[in-house]
């Protein structure tokens, strides 16, 4: 079964930084573009960031210049490097798996939390 682990969240001050990933299992990873979301409490979740199969790099224009989608397809792992942090940035994160044949983003992780204090 398909599975997405998320860690790396945690507790920083503003202007700090922190490296979120996303490890999966139960799929073939390379064939699937992954993304990056988040939800604010009482908010919507949002898009914050996606890699394609091939790479190829998206992101919200609230995080442009200061957050960082990657993949490791040896290792089966997506990361968000954020830099910057902003108290706005505060959210649960959720990586996700988009096979681009179907549903959009039909796996999701469980999310981890990113707390960024003023």
């Amino acid at each position: 079964q398909v599975q997405l682990v998320e860690s790396g969240g945690g507790l920083v001050q503003a202007g700090n930084s922190l490296r979120l990933s996303c490890a999966a299992s139960g799929l073939t990873f390379r064939n699937y573009a992954m993304g990056w979301f988040r939800q604010a409490p009482g908010k919507e979740r949002e898009f914050v960031a996606a890699i394609s199969r091939g790479g190829t790099r998206y992101y919200a224009d609230s995080v442009k210049g200061r957050f960082t989608i990657s993949r490791d397809n040896a290792k089966n792992t997506v990361y968000l490097q954020m830099i910057s942090l902003k108290p706005e940035d505060t959210a649960v994160y959720y990586c996700a798996a988009d096979s681009t044949s179907g549903t959009p983003y039909e796996y999701w992780g469980q999310g981890t939390q990113v707390t960024v204090s003023s």
